[in-house]
């Protein structure tokens, strides 16, 4: 079956459940790509179907992080002791693949035909870098930030939740709008824009938190974003695919991991190429 690509990942669409699927195939299984796994096709899912209905509560289980989820897509996370039953589900495959069920949908898995081969040494190496970042004494030894730190930020960064004000739109928010008496409102920005400028650096020149991955990756790029709703800001790319950078090239910004740090990963927005 011919799938929709959506946010770099294949998307089948049905009634009252979707599947999202990573593209890449080692072996004839599905894996993940170098920056995601089932939280980020979990997000990609929910924000899917948020563009043809709401999603009042979802259930998620283990293996997924529901407050980053919760936050990156606004929907609340069923707690397991609350009355009752969450509206939607969110399943895990054995392989990269992650359903979005409304609860008691009757779920079939169809094979889609999009399959990106991954070189087993490159998808080795990966792992063994995530699985090492995610110790508990790996800390960064450059700008180190706790997970109070990016639990306080993530509201903002992760769903794109600026402040509208006389003068625009400002994102992240900031406290302006109690000086003078100046009011603001909640603005959520798309989440497409244009390269503004860009920067490669390679894997000696990669900051520490990315020091265990970006030889393996061959460095990391950053770009500078002119974002539709008139903030800019600085993304990472996404890791799992090659990005071409130019000016003015339309690019979207997607949830995905970002490093791994104290036992758990930082999630944040990075961009991909979008055709106009």
């Amino acid at each position: 079956m011919t799938a929709q690509v959506w946010m770099g990942y294949l998307v089948d669409v049905h009634d009252d459940f979707l599947v999202v699927q990573s593209p890449f195939v080692l072996n004839g299984a599905r894996v993940f790509g170098a920056d995601s796994d089932a939280t980020t096709l979990a997000v990609a899912g929910l924000l899917h179907r948020l563009q043809h209905e709401s999603i009042p509560s979802v259930s998620v289980p283990e293996g997924i992080d529901g407050q980053s989820l919760s936050i990156a897509t606004g929907i609340e996370v069923h707690a397991e002791e609350a009355n009752g039953e969450a509206a939607w589900d969110v399943l895990m495959s054995d392989e990269a693949t992650v359903v979005i069920a409304k609860n008691g949908a009757e779920v079939e898995l169809t094979a889609l035909d999009v399959e990106v081969e991954v070189d087993a040494e490159f998808n080795e190496a990966l792992e063994a870098a995530w699985e090492a970042e995610l110790t508990a004494t790996h800390v960064s030894q450059g700008a180190y930030v706790s997970r109070a730190q990016y639990e306080e930020a993530a509201m903002s960064r992760l769903s794109l939740l600026g402040q509208s004000m006389e003068e625009g739109v400002v994102w992240p928010p900031r406290f302006s709008h109690l000086v003078d008496g100046n009011v603001s409102s909640e603005h959520r920005l798309q989440r497409t824009g244009t390269v503004q400028s860009w920067t490669t650096l390679s894997a000696a020149g990669a900051p520490s938190e990315f020091s265990l991955r970006a030889p393996i990756l061959g460095g990391v790029s950053t770009v500078f974003l002119q974002l539709d709703d008139g903030p800019k800001g600085v993304f990472l790319t996404v890791d799992d695919e090659s990005s071409e950078l130019t000016m003015d090239a339309r690019m979207e910004l997607v949830f995905r991991r970002l490093y791994g740090q104290e036992g758990f990963i930082r999630y944040g927005l990075k961009a991909r190429s979008i055709a106009d």
